[in-house]
């Protein structure tokens, strides 16, 4: 039995069609019935646990030949970081009472930073909780994921302005498409080397790296309209953050993590020698989530 954690989510479902199309029996874990419906259809268990809660946890990865674990960055919480490391506790625990053969955690590129990182240093603790646990373990480091742009794009769209906390905006920074990251861990899961004591690690980027000049461009050349990239002063970046909805930790974990990534800290740690590369490109990305947006302003007119 593979169990995958987070199976509704963008990695979570690519990985679990991938390991259902191999032939393997698939627990899709998600937070409710309804996340779990489409997963259902294509022949997943489904189970319902909630990463703070260690039984549900436990009964999630009963019986598990292999699990993919995530412990997302909770949004809407006031102290996103402290409620993230007791999910990682949570899950750490659990595996390590009843560790599968193989364990594959998404990671993060950065993550071997034990501070300084914002969120990323996170997923530093992520990695050091689940080192000890007797398993085949893998840490799947991806780079930014492209899908983050999602909630920016419709304010790139009305205003003409495309924000960003990549500084310059002719730095060029890793990215990836998240249907190539649950491909991997899919790939990962399956692969059947001979384990090492040591945790392997591997790491995930798109082909080509970008800057926030061309993601305006990409953006500006899928809608046929001027879209004009905007470097946010770092004085700005709190006000802004909170203003779209983040509360006071959660913005300040991301400004961290982007005076990080602007010091060049948020790369592919030296001396890794698994690098990997998707080959979904951003444009393909972008107009998938355009083709959303779009779906979403027609139901919502149609409701009215």
């Amino acid at each position: 039995m593979f169990v995958i954690f987070g199976a509704a989510g963008n990695v979570g479902r690519v990985s679990a069609a991938a390991l259902r199309r191999a032939g393997c029996d698939v627990r899709a874990v998600v937070r409710s019935a309804e996340q779990g419906a489409v997963l259902e259809e294509i022949g997943c268990e489904i189970a319902i646990a909630d990463l703070l809660d260690a039984a549900s946890v436990a009964r999630a990865i009963e019986g598990a030949y292999a699990v993919q674990i995530l412990c997302p960055v909770p949004r809407a919480d006031a102290d996103p970081a402290t409620t993230m490391r007791r999910m990682i506790d949570v899950s750490a625990n659990v595996l390590r009472a009843d560790p599968p053969q193989r364990v594959l955690a998404l990671s993060d590129y950065g993550a071997e930073h034990p501070s300084g990182t914002g969120i990323t240093t996170l997923f530093h603790t992520l990695e050091m909780r689940l080192a000890p646990i007797p398993a085949q373990l893998t840490f799947l480091r991806a780079a930014e994921h492209m899908h983050n742009w999602a909630r920016i794009l419709p304010v790139a769209l009305a205003r003409g302005v495309l924000p960003s906390l990549h500084h310059p905006l002719t730095k060029l920074f890793p990215t990836v498409a998240a249907e190539d990251v649950g491909l991997l861990a899919a790939e990962l899961l399956l692969d059947e080397r001979p384990a090492k004591e040591a945790p392997r690690v591997v790491s995930i980027e798109g082909e080509t790296r970008v800057s926030a000049l061309d993601l305006a461009h990409t953006l500006g050349a899928l809608t046929h309209r001027q879209i004009t990239a905007y470097e946010v002063p770092r004085g700005e970046w709190a006000a802004m953050l909170q203003g779209a909805g983040l509360g006071e930790n959660h913005a300040r974990l991301i400004t961290d993590l982007y005076d990080a990534h602007n010091a060049g800290r948020i790369d592919v740690e030296t001396g890794i020698s698994e690098r990997r590369f998707g080959s979904t490109a951003l444009a393909d990305v972008f107009a998938a989530i355009l083709a959303r947006v779009a779906a979403t302003s027609t139901a919502s007119a149609a409701a009215r």
